[in-house]
């Protein structure tokens, strides 16, 4: 989800709770972003294999996303996890096992993506979970990847995350949505040298090889 005023707490106060399996917790205080951990990824093997064990075949896909993923890049101390399984509205097919190992689901959302999130047993994270295929999955991949890629971005993005940061805001969703209009600039600049590298491939492809 995502409201037009990062402002405006009354609206999240009002929006907040339909997709919240429970209260939304307000912030106890600022942000914290920390500078990059090279444990983050270890973190995320960890989750993933637990995952893995949990489900077995139900797993289509699984990857870390966010800004633990980006090396380099600073970020909240929260592992974001993408899991695609067949069909992520069907929650008999998975939530109760996962309830079993430990997993709690703090927020449904069938309206976007068929999105659920998870918390952890152990690790803090966030479990994003999408129906296979999902074109969500695959926009957040692509930011993951273009952030890997391009140091500039990746700092324009740090510079945006830390002075958010340092706002007092009552939700975290509010935070996240502050960062709209940064993500966006950024994901045009992805969809734009992914397109290019595409040409570059296609023309590498259609050009002879020479003797």
């Amino acid at each position: 989800m995502a409201l037009p005023d990062p402002n405006d707490v009354a609206a999240y106060d009002e929006e907040l709770p339909k997709h919240w399996v429970g209260k939304p917790p307000p912030l106890q205080g600022r942000i914290e972003i920390r500078d990059y951990d090279p444990a983050w990824p270890r973190l995320y093997e960890r989750e993933a294999a637990r995952l893995r064990a949990i489900l077995g075949d139900r797993v289509v896909r699984l990857e870390h996303a966010g800004s633990t993923s980006v090396p380099g890049l600073p970020a909240k101390p929260i592992i974001d996890i993408v899991l695609e399984v067949p069909d992520s509205s069907d929650e008999a097919t998975y939530l109760p096992d996962m309830e079993a190992a430990g997993y709690v689901l703090v927020i449904r959302e069938p309206q976007w993506f068929q999105h659920r999130v998870f918390k952890g047993p152990d690790t803090n994270l966030n479990l994003h979970v999408f129906s296979a295929g999902s074109a969500e999955v695959d926009r957040m991949l692509r930011f993951r990847d273009w952030l890997r890629a391009s140091a500039e971005d990746r700092q324009s993005y740090a510079r945006a995350k830390r002075e958010l940061a340092a706002r007092d805001w009552k939700y975290v969703q509010q935070y996240a949505d502050a960062k709209t209009a940064v993500v966006q600039a950024i994901m045009a600049r992805a969809q734009a040298g992914s397109a290019l590298s595409l040409d570059r491939l296609q023309s590498s492809a259609n050009t002879p090889d020479s003797e």
